[in-house]
């Protein structure tokens, strides 16, 4: 028992040291602004921080390869699939096409004998059509309903306590003894909505899934996935590739769906090579039962600074897992589509959402380094504290005074995201992940300032955006944008009174025609391609049915 401590105790001074000395090693490479060669007048130079940053992808996509290679491996594995299992949807204000898409790929899934428990946040008349679809699609005589006055935690008007006790026990025979199960609750939430469903099962199954209303599942991605599981005892959970379905709609959605590639199949699969994915993502995850019911209480009442946490309820439930020492896994052969914004401030609002919920779970997750393979900490260092190193890169470059500074920031931003998504169109063996690079100015933009707001304001809580049968706009997103532009537009303002006051050398007259035409080629020649590849096909693909054909 001593040693064990021990050893504890030994792994988390361990961790905490290669942590710190990790990112004061960093922020001393970029503060000192080391050089291993500078060209004559200083137009290019390549450092040891860019070195740094150079190596991680490298060595990310490596690894990423490794688990690639893993999974394709792991066809091979015979397993009996005589475990039990629960799906459990999420639904809020669904869209009726998205809901029933999501509810006739359920019928499809292949695994033996599962059960689907959709849960609806909400339940009012407004919120009876999402129930009326469940019954169509998953047959009226085979299904089970219940509109529910009250949740969990709350008791719905006119409730006693007695009548609240019997609907308790309610929902629990309701999902205890039926195949398909819809509960229409009181609003409290998403969170609330997935404490429901566990809540109800209790112990009754081997393995629980989870699902987003909006979401096409594949006919095998539950076998997949259940397969990870069996293979080892000790992953705790396990999350899919998650593709857009509605990548066609506009040129945002068109955007993420590349994003959500590059993140899925070389982020999360190299986290998955050791074993400590950091979100499994909603639309598509799956958890050992008997661990959910170790932590759901302590899950559902999170608290961060005071509040009680009603956003991020993905990540925190994957936190949770990785605290009790259990791995995580991502596989690609289990495959979803999901809808995402196609509206410029929808998506905003829901990166923000995201950031919040990023931060917040850093320092959770920070908890339990020790537990998990160096990697986990390393990934956690490089990645949250990125954003910080690449805004006063920014910030320092702009306001520098020279005209080249800014031209030379903005070819760099595209040549690096060239590189990664031409990288990842050789992985993935397709053309269109070259319009990543696309995405690096969504992030350089719009992304890097919503971290910083979702930072300034992580304590405020909500679904974070609405319903998708009504779509609210909000514009509290731009502040930040408005503030970022603000600041760029005025250091490019005062570069050029610098820059002006003395005369161009000949030589960088010629290094900034030449840096601008390349720049501007570059952006003529992947609009154009974007128009005739994408933005043309996508209105003939955009109207076909597909049937679950994914990675298109």
């Amino acid at each position: 028992m001593r040693c064990e401590k021990l050893i504890t105790y030994l792994r988390i001074i361990g961790t905490t040291l290669f942590g710190v000395s990790l990112l004061v090693g960093i922020s001393t490479a970029y503060i000192m602004g080391y050089q291993f060669f500078t060209t004559t007048g200083n137009y290019l130079s390549f450092g040891l921080y860019g070195a740094i940053l150079v190596v991680h992808l490298i060595i990310q996509s490596l690894f990423a390869l490794l688990e690639h290679r893993n999974m394709r491996r792991s066809l091979e594995t015979p397993i009996k699939l005589n475990k039990s299992l629960a799906l459990c949807i999420a639904a809020y204000q669904e869209d009726p096409n998205y809901l029933r898409k999501c509810l006739i790929s359920v019928k499809r899934l292949t695994y033996p004998g599962i059960k689907v428990i959709m849960v609806i946040d909400g339940n009012g008349d407004d919120d009876g059509y999402m129930m009326d679809i469940f019954r169509d699609i998953m047959g009226r005589d085979k299904v089970a309903t219940y509109v529910w006055k009250s949740n969990y935690h709350q008791r719905g008007p006119e409730e006693t306590e007695e009548t609240y006790g019997e609907s308790l026990q309610q929902v629990s025979r309701l999902v205890l003894n039926n195949k398909c199960v819809c509960i229409m609750q009181k609003w409290g939430g998403k969170r609330e909505v997935m404490y429901t469903a566990f809540k109800a099962l209790g112990r009754s199954v081997d393995y629980v899934q989870v699902c987003d209303s909006d979401t096409m599942l594949d006919p095998a991605s539950s076998v997949e996935m259940v397969k990870v599981l069996e293979e080892d005892p000790m992953v705790g959970g396990v999350g899919g590739d998650v593709q857009i379905l509605n990548k066609y709609e506009s040129w945002i959605s068109f955007l993420s769906s590349v994003r959500y590639w590059m993140a899925f199949n070389i982020e999360r699969a190299c986290q998955s090579y050791f074993g400590c994915v950091q979100c499994i993502s909603g639309p598509l995850g799956m958890y050992r039962n008997s661990l959910l019911h170790e932590f759901l209480e302590d899950w559902y009442n999170q608290t961060f600074m005071g509040s009680h946490c009603s956003f991020g309820d993905d990540r925190h439930l994957t936190n949770r897992v990785l605290s009790l020492g259990y791995a995580t896994k991502y596989t690609a052969r289990s495959k979803c589509l999901t809808e995402t914004p196609i509206t410029y401030l929808r998506w905003l609002n829901q990166q923000t959402r995201w950031s919040k919920s990023y931060f917040r779970e850093w320092l959770y997750n920070s908890m339990w380094f020790h537990k998990h393979h160096l990697w986990m900490t390393y990934e956690a260092v490089i990645t949250g504290f990125f954003p910080f190193f690449l805004i006063a890169t920014a910030i320092q470059l702009f306001y520098q005074g020279r005209i080249w500074n800014i031209l030379l920031f903005l070819l760099i931003v595209q040549a690096v995201a060239l590189i990664k998504s031409s990288f990842a169109s050789c992985l993935r063996g397709n053309v269109v992940m070259v319009f990543m690079s696309f995405y690096s100015v969504l992030y350089m933009s719009s992304l890097l300032p919503a971290k910083m707001f979702a930072i300034a304001t992580i304590n405020k809580s909500g679904w974070g955006t609405s319903g998708r049968k009504t779509i609210v706009v909000n514009f509290i997103g731009l502040i930040p944008i408005s503030v970022w532009f603000t600041i760029l537009f005025v250091g490019i303002l005062y570069t050029i009174v610098q820059d002006t006051r003395k005369p161009f050398g000949e030589s960088e007259k010629i290094v900034l025609i030449i840096g601008a035409i390349v720049y501007a080629s570059y952006w003529v020649m992947l609009l154009t391609l974007y128009v005739v590849l994408i933005a043309k096909c996508g209105k003939r693909k955009k109207e076909q049915q597909y049937d679950m054909v994914l990675d298109v």
